[in-house]
């Protein structure tokens, strides 16, 4: 409880918890000096996140979605410090370098297998221990051992646990668990890569309210990553959308869930089943992602887009604001810029 109370006295809402300017992520692929030499090869690079900014407000969330190898973990990584960027930077609440340690301990991650973010063979009473233990904020003994059964009923298991092993828990009690262990430190800003994509249905609505509820509780700021739309409009309170490492667009969920406006969005959304829309032929999302070792120009969207034109295969567009003096919005197309493209409610 105190923990709770501590987290949410230094919200401040309104407030940019996470800003992330220009960040990039190219990792190269290439063979050896010798080999390219000898082959007469280019080095190859990858752009797994290239040239992303954005804000998260303290206590919202933000979910970025996209299809899979659009680099949605990948900047995931960046924001916890299991990358280094190859270029940007990162602002966790005003502080230029968010991988000093006096901040690691405010920035936590959930990771989207709980089969394998899981030792097999430590006690989950060691697994949420070993947070506090690592940044000084216990010593062994009775103190911790209270302190991990508090973390385990918060996220509604019994502090009867802590002596058991992952494999003797189901999906959704394993990541329980490892929510239990990332509230350890008593963090500020928590990244949640794909959380519920490995449980059941039934028990992804669970995990959901109950991060939901942490949330609320602990005044918590999320990053989350789904390819789940539904999920998305669950839990988020901004969306952006990734496309070959690129914000396509970026806007708060209401706007972009009822006007969607770049026409990579419109395919996703389209995608989605909806009730009233029974019996309706739908239009899945065409092609397929580009080889991101070997992008196209202009717009990386271009050669599946229905809209694109000669501009748009030369010209890369910028994210920015889908409309002029308004706060509704960015987005990064050449059509929505130019008038080229209505708005149709989804």
């Amino acid at each position: 409880m105190n923990a709770a109370m501590n987290a949410s006295s230094r919200i401040q809402p309104g407030e940019h918890l996470v800003q992330v300017e220009g960040l990039s992520k190219t990792f190269d692929l290439s063979a050896s000096w010798l080999s390219r030499l000898l082959s007469g090869r280019q080095a190859s690079l990858l752009h797994a996140v290239d040239d992303v900014s954005f804000t998260i407000a303290r206590g919202t969330t933000l979910a970025i979605v996209g299809e899979s190898g659009c680099g949605k973990s990948t900047l995931a990584r960046l924001l916890v410090g299991l990358h280094p960027p190859t270029k940007g930077r990162v602002l966790f609440d005003g502080t230029d370098n968010a991988l000093a340690r006096p901040l690691s301990q405010r920035i936590q991650m959930i990771f989207q297998d709980p089969y394998a973010s899981l030792d097999p063979r430590w006690m989950v009473g060691d697994i949420v221990a070993e947070p506090l233990l690592e940044h000084g904020l216990a010593s062994p003994g009775p103190e911790l051992q209270q302190r991990v059964s508090t973390l385990l009923e918060s996220v509604g298991l019994s502090g009867s646990d802590l002596s058991r092993f992952p494999h003797q828990f189901s999906g959704g009690q394993r990541q329980r668990i490892s929510i239990a262990r990332a509230l350890a430190t008593e963090p500020d800003f928590l990244v949640c890569d794909e959380p519920t994509s490995a449980l059941d249905v039934s028990v992804q609505a669970q995990v959901l309210n109950l991060m939901r509820d942490l949330q609320r509780d602990r005044g918590l700021t999320y990053l989350f990553i789904s390819h789940n739309l539904a999920v998305v409009r669950f839990v988020a309170d901004s969306v952006g959308v990734m496309y070959l490492g690129r914000l396509v667009e970026w806007a708060p969920k209401s706007r972009l869930f009822s006007r969607p406006q770049h026409p990579y969005t419109r395919m996703l959304l389209d995608a989605i089943p909806k009730l009233r829309d029974t019996g309706r032929s739908r239009t899945p999302v065409q092609g397929e992602v580009p080889d991101p070792l070997n992008p196209p120009s202009g717009c990386a969207f271009h050669p599946r887009c229905p809209l694109a034109n000669e501009r748009c295969q030369q010209e890369r567009p910028q994210l920015i604001a889908a409309e002029a003096g308004t706060d509704t919005g960015r987005v990064a197309c050449h059509a929505v810029q130019e008038g080229r493209i209505g708005f149709s409610g989804t």
